[in-house]
């Protein structure tokens, strides 16, 4: 008995310990992330997570989820959706692990999932409007990969290493060399960072060797420390660098700085401290305006719209103090963060943001300075912008080219980029028709007359088809023209288009061997004088009696057979040459047109359009009055009636020439 009560008093003591050493584990896993040691802390959660009492859910289920708060942290959204998903099953899940589930499963891209968990967070907490945000987000992403943006975007792997490779800066007018912020083994010291498991980051340089290669990247000489050194800005002339430092410590945070070096020769001078802002508040990520007169930097100090916003600091002139900060107000910055400024020397601002609308974490967007003082902030889209954190991008002036950062291969770490915008390309690829019967028009002769005073010619195949080339902002015609046809036109415009396009054209020839049928040509009831809406088909024929100069025509009009023929005769004679007056009257040499009434004596044969249109009317008869008295009804007879009232034009001549003036 004795022996079985020192057992039990024996396992107390263990479990009391157990427990004392559960607690410490616990305790420092909190302090590492507390200190902002995120990578540190997550072996640390795990450990206790292991050794917690399968019985204390509870606690198990906050372990759980702080295990995916240090990957969410240390930027691992692979990890971090596995841990979020056990989090959230728990029934001691706190609402923000939805949440974050959801963003996880958006930041790998994985985009109808995260819709559905925004939504169930939606219903957990539908006081808090963010969710409404995030799935707006989800749905232009998928969007946004489906429709694209030109640009042509490349790894860079003469540059990347398997640590984090990110903001980059040109150090030459000819963009043949580069500064940029690295972790790679080469950094200095031997610390490594207990948020992101990896070496201080410092600021190495590469050039391009003749063979369009980048060097191997080496640390820029007299600018790094043992502390974190990255996101250089250079002046227009070279001359000048900003660039971030943070000084880190085990298990406590300090603040960023922005340092300022001045090139002596080949080499940079002593790095200084700008000291835009007390020691004890942080200051980085800084850009400096094609002017020099102009700082942008990131600061979460107080005054502004979310967690690290964009301000602006400026100067009189080169060596002088920077102003007091000035925020750069709600149509920049957001709740999130926003990160990585960059300027162009037209004053437009590119910076990196998770507050905006985007495709995954950070997304890149451009922001147009507005004469009201106000910005337009547009995302750039795919493929700039992906699933994945994308920020820090450089131009090589005012082209449409650079370089920017990303982690969009899944790794965690950042990588350097390339993007392109290749200039547009457009082509025509276009038919040529027998308007009639739709059979292609081969041999056919197609001219190109562009805007700008180019004019190609090309002949149709045996599908009649042609093809040219097109330039960018042109306006164009094609002529298409054959013996036995009129001239048929189609036009296209490159002008306004934003990406490059293949356009496609088809063009209708008529044929000059029988009568041309003008459409809509009305008149009041035994009445001559054209109707409004006849001038729309009118117009028509002035265009294409200017496409074709040398022939003359024959206007025809023609009625149904009620009343006389003499007065049949008469009406459509005058309505003949009312079309032939107006004709003159837009410029169309009266030379040209003939005007002849044919009354009754002419009337229709139905021809397999008609037919389809009415398939009451058998094709090939002509609608002549035995034929129309047996038709089944008035309706049918009137149809009838107003298929024979037509105007028509028959090309009489191809010779014609103007006269001389």
């Amino acid at each position: 008995m004795r022996r079985f009560v020192l057992f039990f008093i024996l396992l107390i003591i263990i479990d009391i310990q157990g427990s004392y050493a559960q607690k410490r584990k616990t305790e420092r896993a909190y302090s590492s992330f507390t200190a902002g040691e995120y990578f540190d802390a997550i072996d640390l959660f795990k450990d206790a997570y292991s050794k917690a009492r399968k019985t204390d859910k509870a606690s198990r289920t906050e372990l759980v989820y702080m295990i995916a708060e240090c990957y969410r942290l240390t930027n691992d959204p692979k990890d971090a959706e596995t841990w979020y998903r056990l989090a959230v099953k728990s029934s001691f899940s706190k609402p923000e692990a939805q949440y974050y589930l959801a963003e996880s499963l958006k930041k790998n891209g994985k985009y109808q999932q995260a819709v559905e968990e925004f939504r169930k967070y939606k219903q957990i907490a539908p006081s808090d409007s963010k969710s409404d945000q995030e799935i707006r987000s989800c749905e232009l992403a998928l969007e946004w990969q489906r429709n694209p943006e030109p640009y042509k975007v490349d790894e860079m792997k003469d540059l990347n290493s398997p640590n984090s490779d990110f903001s980059p800066a040109y150090g030459r007018d000819d963009f043949g060399m580069i500064y940029f912020t690295s972790s790679r083994d080469d950094a200095m010291g031997n610390k490594t960072h207990g948020a992101t498991g990896q070496r201080f980051t410092d600021i190495f340089e590469s050039r391009l060797d003749k063979k369009s290669k980048w060097s191997t990247p080496v640390p820029v000489e007299n600018i790094n420390s043992e502390f974190e050194d990255g996101t250089p800005t250079l002046s227009a002339d070279f001359k000048e660098l900003y660039f971030t430092r943070c000084e880190a410590g085990k298990r406590e945070k300090k603040g960023c700085i922005i340092m300022y070096t001045k090139r002596n020769g080949d080499k940079w001078a002593d790095p200084k401290n700008i000291k835009l802002l007390p020691d004890s508040l942080v200051a980085a990520h800084p850009a400096l305006s094609h002017d020099g007169l102009k700082l942008y930097f990131v600061s979460d100090m107080p005054g502004g719209s979310g967690s690290k916003d964009i301000w602006v600091v400026t100067r009189g002139a080169e060596g002088e103090e920077w102003s007091t900060p000035q925020n750069l107000g709600p149509d920049i910055n957001t709740a999130g963060d926003e990160l990585f400024p960059y300027v162009r020397d037209d004053g437009i601002l590119y910076f990196a943001s998770d507050g905006h609308i985007g495709m995954g974490g950070l997304d890149i967007f451009k922001a147009v300075p507005q004469p009201d003082g106000s910005w337009t902030v547009t995302n750039m889209k795919s493929p700039i912008n992906s699933f994945a954190d994308d920020f820090g991008i450089i131009f090589e002036d005012s082209q449409e080219k650079g370089i920017f950062s990303s982690t969009r291969k899944g790794r965690g770490n950042d990588d350097l980029y390339s993007f392109e915008l290749p200039p547009k390309k457009f082509n025509v690829t276009g038919l040529v028709k027998d308007e009639k019967t739709g059979l292609p028009v081969a041999g056919s002769v197609v001219q190109l007359i562009a805007s700008d005073g180019s004019n190609l010619q090309a002949e149709t195949g045996t599908g009649g088809e042609f093809k040219f080339a097109l330039k960018q902002d042109v306006d164009y015609i094609f002529l298409a023209s054959k013996k036995g046809y009129l001239n048929g036109k189609e036009k296209e415009t490159t002008k306004g288009q934003d990406k490059s396009r293949d356009f496609m054209v088809t063009i209708l020839l008529t044929s000059i061997d029988r009568p041309i049928e003008l459409p809509n040509i009305f008149y009041d009831f035994a009445k001559w004088d054209l109707r409004p809406e006849s001038m729309v088909s009118l117009d028509k024929l002035v265009e294409t009696l200017n496409d074709n100069p040398t022939v003359t025509i024959e206007l025809m009009s023609h009625t149904d057979s009620r009343d006389t023929e003499e007065y049949n005769l008469d009406l459509s004679q005058k309505r003949a040459q009312s079309v032939v007056t107006y004709l003159i009257g837009k410029g169309i040499d009266p030379a040209r047109l003939t005007a002849k009434g044919y009354g009754e004596s002419t009337p229709k044969v139905v021809d397999a359009s008609i037919h389809k249109q009415y398939p009451f009317l058998k094709e090939g008869v002509t609608l002549n009055d035995d034929y129309v008295n047996t038709l089944a009804n008035d309706e049918q007879k009137e149809i009838a009636y107003q298929i024979n009232r037509r105007t028509e034009f028959k090309v009489l001549r191809t010779d014609y020439e103007a006269p001389k003036k």
